[in-house]
């Protein structure tokens, strides 16, 4: 049997992390031994609680695939977000809760779903093709559900991945509060991360028709304290916008407490965020009250607005 790559995004999160590890395992479950977990990217230190909570090892890291190598994407499908040599592999499945990005010239398992984060689809998944969740499955798919949506208070919250989080917390046998909160401020700590690391934790470039941009969000306990490395984050912003050739460097320093995100926008096209959200940067900063979700409070309404 020919083996079967399995792996998130660049810049992996606890959603695409774990559900690289829950869907190998549904994937063994079924039948296909030769597959195997992967991660693009360097752990966060969030992803890095969840696993040291249950003892296990982060996926291999992979750097490229052979040509026709078979993979299984989950929680993307943007050849941008992928591996490098996307193009020439064989994709069997993808499971997102992503936007479509993706084209083929072949037909392939889709299972794409507007919930608020990749582990609710493959806990329906699990329960579809009636294979059992383990407490640890359920401790892993908890905890992206978590993540994603913020302790559920996130606006991309839906009633299915509530209803996830209630059906999976009996079986991980986890106080969800408590947990999720330790878990979440848990990937707040910034203090070994570099500047380069900071502004790679979670960047990804969306534009906003031909505005090329990266957004960027960190979460915090603290904006104060992130804001404190405020002229170190826009040396390294601007670096990148040159490097790249940017239009609009977004990053989005989230309030997980207070629900909030402090924005700092750099570029030719920083005024997209002023027009968008009908404010003004001081200092290239503004903070949006109520603003927690890049995917449904900051993609759609910029887009809208370039």
């Amino acid at each position: 049997m020919v083996k079967t790559y399995v792996f998130g995004h660049k810049s992996p999160d606890s959603d695409s992390i774990t559900s690289s590890l829950v869907m190998t395992n549904l994937e063994k479950e079924l039948g296909n031994t030769e597959v195997q977990a992967y991660r693009l990217g360097n752990i966060n230190k969030e992803t890095e609680f969840i696993l040291n909570y249950l003892d296990i090892d982060a996926p291999e890291l992979l750097e490229n695939i052979e040509d026709d190598a078979n993979v299984i994407l989950v929680d993307h499908n943007s050849p941008s977000e992928s591996v490098e040599n996307l193009e020439n592999a064989n994709i069997l499945k993808v499971v997102d809760h992503h936007k479509l990005a993706l084209k083929t010239s072949y037909p392939l398992f889709l299972r794409f779903e507007p919930v608020g984060c990749t582990e609710t689809i493959l806990c329906k998944l699990y329960e579809e093709n009636n294979v059992e969740i383990t407490k640890e499955m359920a401790t892993l798919m908890l905890s992206a559900i978590i993540s994603d949506t913020l302790l559920l208070k996130s606006p991309t919250t839906t009633e299915d991945d509530k209803k996830a989080v209630t059906k999976l917390s009996k079986i991980a046998e986890i106080d969800v509060e408590e947990y999720g909160l330790k878990m979440l401020k848990a990937g707040t700590d910034l203090s070994s991360f570099s500047i380069e690391e900071i502004l790679a934790l979670d960047a990804k470039q969306i534009d906003f028709k031909n505005v090329k941009s990266i957004v960027n969000q960190v979460n915090t306990a603290s904006i104060p304290d992130v804001l404190e490395m405020k002229d170190e984050l826009e040396e390294g912003m601007n670096k990148i916008i040159e490097k790249e050739n940017l239009d609009l460097f977004m990053l989005l320093i989230t309030d997980i407490v207070n629900s909030n995100s402090q924005v700092i926008a750099l570029g030719k096209n920083a005024d997209l965020v002023e027009k968008s959200y009908d404010i003004k940067l001081e200092d290239n900063m503004v903070l949006l009250e109520g603003v927690v979700s890049r995917k449904k409070q900051v993609v759609p309404i910029m887009t809208e607005n370039a």
